[in-house]
């Protein structure tokens, strides 16, 4: 029955948004209008040729959107190196660890050899150290993939390149995982992580749901 009502989610979310009506940039492929460093300025975060990176180096941990989503879907492509590291933080805090006062929808290299001992709440389109993603969907590292993130209420899915691997009840999970409080939260803020690793993102766009 699980598996049905998994399949069933993925199966109406995929025609009730199969265009891009409704959607708008987040990220306006020129500059970091309308995001913020959090922790510090955004000086390892850079902008060209309609994509944003980060260099891994010092500096903001994360940066965020200035504003905050409650109920949305997210849609963006990405592109990791080799052993890279990031992830997309939702429903974030500006104070406190976003993966636990939020939550973190992993960005992994998952073939990388750094990271072949990870747990599988670790690696890509998981939510982060909660849900584990129901099969490995990624590509190779240094190609470019896609990652769609819809939460509404307290229903949350995942695709990466096409296939849903999250179809997670938040208000479920919070009772197995209880130290990670992002899960009871209703909004908050879109954020991208630096994880000491080069990371780039792009065409990253957002509706609000009803």
């Amino acid at each position: 029955m699980k598996s049905i009502l998994f399949g069933l989610a993925c199966f109406a979310a995929i025609f009730s948004h199969a265009e891009e009506k409704g959607f708008i940039p987040l990220f306006n492929g020129k500059n970091l209008e309308g995001w913020q460093g959090i922790g510090g300025p955004a000086t390892n975060w850079a902008v060209k040729d309609g994509v944003l990176s980060c260099t891994g180096k010092k500096g903001s941990s994360w940066i965020a959107t200035k504003e905050e989503f409650g109920d949305f879907e997210l849609r963006l492509e990405y592109n990791i190196p080799k052993n890279g590291n990031s992830g997309v933080f939702i429903r974030a805090p500006k104070n406190g660890a976003p993966w636990v006062q939020g939550l973190e929808i992993q960005v992994l290299d998952d073939y990388g050899n750094k990271w072949k001992n990870l747990k599988p709440v670790q690696f890509t389109g998981s939510i982060y150290a909660v849900q584990a993603p129901s099969e490995r969907a990624t590509k190779k590292a240094g190609e470019w993939q896609t990652m769609r993130i819809r939460c509404k209420g307290n229903q949350c899915c995942v695709w990466v390149n096409g296939k849903c691997i999250i179809d997670a009840k938040l208000d479920v999970l919070a009772g197995k995982v209880p130290r990670v409080t992002g899960l009871k939260r209703k909004s908050g803020l879109i954020g991208l992580q630096n994880h000491a690793s080069p990371v780039h993102y792009r065409n990253v766009r957002i509706q609000r749901l009803k």
